[in-house]
């Protein structure tokens, strides 16, 4: 518990004080963010926010870095071999999104040439990564909802592709759901703190939890992204001085999935991430509607559904806090269910 709280606690400082040097940083250098216009069917009323600083996400994942590192100078909690895995592919993702962010703001406009294949190459990571975690350590190949034990047992080139879509799927949800100030990485820190919970639980009871490898290395890992998103969020509340950007996103996407793969939770993060499934399903409603009318009619005013909410008269505050009030239900809900199974093992 100690490791846990050390990793939260000193992820949180770093990011606090970090994300404040990188506001300074990027105004200096006159790098904002650029904001989809009308031309683009963007949301006009957002262009207030044109030249915010952007590619803040790098202070949440070093910060994370830096606490989970700083938890293992206690005794006992080792380098665990799957969280190392874990940890290159979510700055793999953290490098893509830099990489897309950096095109934007050096060509100030959201659509570079990079985003047309961004997609592409996180799906193919995604899915490698998946690969890896299966060859490089001793993760359960289940589909399951709380436990590997109570799990589908599926063919190993199965379970690849299905982990890797719940990566590259989380990914990109995350990715949308970061449209309003605060909103993703407040989501965010709910679900990272769902799954500290979840891992350091799986750590106190291994009988039950016996197919979960190194639940407290990933526990800690969980706990020191919830402490970067906190640092984080004083200054990305409304009104942000700073966005998370696709560095961010792409980076705390990829990182709750894993945390739902290592922990054999995997169904369970569509409930804990349940406002990342509301907000990309929006858009894939969104598209279908559109498409099926040949282009006349939409179904939301725009999508994600957190800009249609705006455009009927919520202010953008008000949006943020009922989504928040959502992502706790949703997260309540999952950990109410991995409690009342746990429960269920447990009773004689």
């Amino acid at each position: 518990m100690i490791a846990i709280i050390l990793a939260g606690a000193s992820s949180m400082l770093v990011s606090l004080f970090g994300t404040r040097y990188l506001i300074i940083f990027f105004r200096q250098r006159g790098q904002g963010q650029p904001i989809l216009g009308k031309e683009d069917h963007g949301p006009e009323h957002h262009m207030l926010k044109q030249g915010t600083p952007t590619m803040g996400g790098v202070a949440i994942v070093g910060a994370a870095l830096i606490g989970w590192l700083i938890a293992h100078l206690r005794r006992g909690l080792a380098f665990s071999d799957q969280t190392m895995i874990v940890w290159v592919g979510v700055l793999f993702m953290a490098l893509m999104g830099f990489l897309d962010d950096y095109i934007k703001v050096r060509k100030r406009h959201t659509r570079g040439i990079f985003w047309k294949q961004k997609n592409y190459i996180t799906m193919l990571a995604s899915i490698a990564m998946a690969w890896w975690l299966v060859v490089g350590t001793g993760i359960s190949e289940t589909i399951n909802v709380t436990r590997g034990a109570a799990g589908i047992e599926v063919p190993t080139a199965v379970w690849i592709v299905w982990a890797g879509m719940i990566i590259w799927a989380t990914t990109n949800a995350v990715n949308v759901t970061d449209g309003l100030d605060g909103l993703a990485s407040g989501s965010a820190l709910m679900g990272f703190g769902a799954f500290t919970i979840i891992a350091y639980w799986a750590f106190r009871n291994p009988d039950i939890y016996a197919t979960v490898v190194n639940p407290l290395d990933m526990g800690v890992f969980a706990a020191a992204f919830a402490g970067g998103c906190l640092g984080f969020l004083w200054w990305n509340a409304a009104p942000a001085r700073i966005f998370m950007g696709d560095v961010g996103a792409l980076a705390i996407g990829s990182a709750l999935a894993f945390c739902a793969l290592t922990l054999n939770t995997t169904l369970l993060i569509a409930l804990i991430g349940g406002i990342y499934v509301m907000e990309a399903g929006s858009v894939a409603i969104q598209m279908g509607v559109f498409k099926a009318s040949g282009r006349t009619k939409r179904l939301f005013r725009m999508s994600p559904i957190h800009h249609h909410f705006e455009l009927i008269g919520w202010p953008e505050t008000t949006v943020i806090i009922r989504f928040w009030l959502i992502s706790a239900i949703c997260v309540a809900s999952a950990l109410a269910i991995f409690i009342a199974d746990f429960t269920a093992q447990v009773q004689p």
